[in-house]
């Protein structure tokens, strides 16, 4: 039985090994040869280790100007870039319980707060743990995932589609977390290129990590508001049904084979989604909706309000 602390140390240690021999050309075999020997024991001991059941932990590294090696770091960069770290992951958990707004406070910040544990082994940086759930005589003998362990993995999810994915993939993501959680995500990365920094984020088993600078800035550009374009756009023709719970719809253009699918706001109260379907349902009527395009990507649409389908 080992730790998770160990267990995440041993991650660390692993992917930070298949980097560096990444780096190294095959026919250097003595070179390689400690590393690959060193790699293997721990990927053994990773493979046939219990874990004891902790709480979900994250690691935020940093590399660049202000880190000193594993020594330390500047405390005016770490105190800015861990705030605007924490406050993108409220304000993702948020928006995906569809309970953020374009303005105003971000809703249950408190309760989605991370706390920061201890100091992370390896390049500068630290150790982020999800405080548990709230005890109550409701709980669930296996509840659902807190929205603030879902954000981490939608952060994560983001910087890696900003870094190497298509402008499609980060639409998907930027239409699950809201546009405005996508901005609290570029002032953490902002923060990090003022002071010429970069970083690697690890959790559960996953590790995120930017090669340099510039690949983090060519990353802020992707994500940038500049490069997401919001507009409402109108079309005419006939709902053809509206999911409930997942509150998704379809909507086929008139005299055109298309069928639009998106999603609909968190505004819409649950009676009115129910609405949808009974009052208008296969009917001729005129649909405005939020467009949300990233890039070159398709753009994702939502249904803000019952105001903006009418019939005719």
């Amino acid at each position: 039985m080992i730790s998770q602390r160990e267990y995440l140390a041993l991650s660390s240690e692993v992917q930070e090994l298949e980097f560096l021999l990444e780096d190294i050309p095959r026919e250097n075999v003595l070179e390689r040869m400690g590393l690959e020997s060193r790699l293997k024991e721990a990927r053994s001991i990773l493979s046939n280790a219990k874990v004891e059941r902790l709480a979900p932990r994250a690691r935020l590294m940093f590399r660049g100007q202000p880190v000193w090696g594993t020594h330390g770091i500047v405390a005016s960069f770490a105190s800015k870039t861990v705030d605007a770290f924490t406050e993108a992951v409220s304000a993702v958990a948020a928006g995906i319980a569809e309970n953020l707004r374009y303005v105003g406070p971000i809703p249950d910040r408190q309760k989605n707060e991370l706390l920061i544990t201890g100091t992370a082994i390896g390049s500068f940086g630290f150790e982020f743990e999800i405080p548990p759930p709230q005890k109550n005589e409701n709980m669930e003998l296996f509840p659902e995932a807190p929205e603030v362990e879902i954000a981490l993995e939608k952060v994560q999810a983001l910087l890696e589609a900003a870094a190497s994915g298509t402008d499609d993939d980060v639409a998907e993501l930027v239409d699950e977390i809201h546009p405005r959680a996508v901005k609290k995500v570029v002032n953490f990365l902002e923060q990090m290129s003022r002071q010429e920094a970069w970083c690697v984020l690890e959790f559960k088993e996953h590790a995120f990590r930017f090669r340099d600078l510039e690949d983090l800035r060519r990353s802020v550009e992707r994500i940038k508001e500049d490069n997401i374009h919001e507009s409402k756009e109108s079309y005419r023709g006939e709902l053809q049904g509206v999911l409930p719970k997942g509150r998704t719809f379809e909507f086929r253009i008139s005299d055109q084979d298309e069928v639009i699918r998106g999603k609909v706001g968190s505004a819409i109260e649950e009676d009115d989604v129910l609405k949808l379907n009974r009052e208008y349902l296969y009917k001729p009527v005129k649909i405005t909706l939020l467009a949300v395009k990233v890039g070159q990507g398709k753009p994702r649409f939502t249904l803000e309000s019952l105001e903006d389908i009418q019939e005719g």
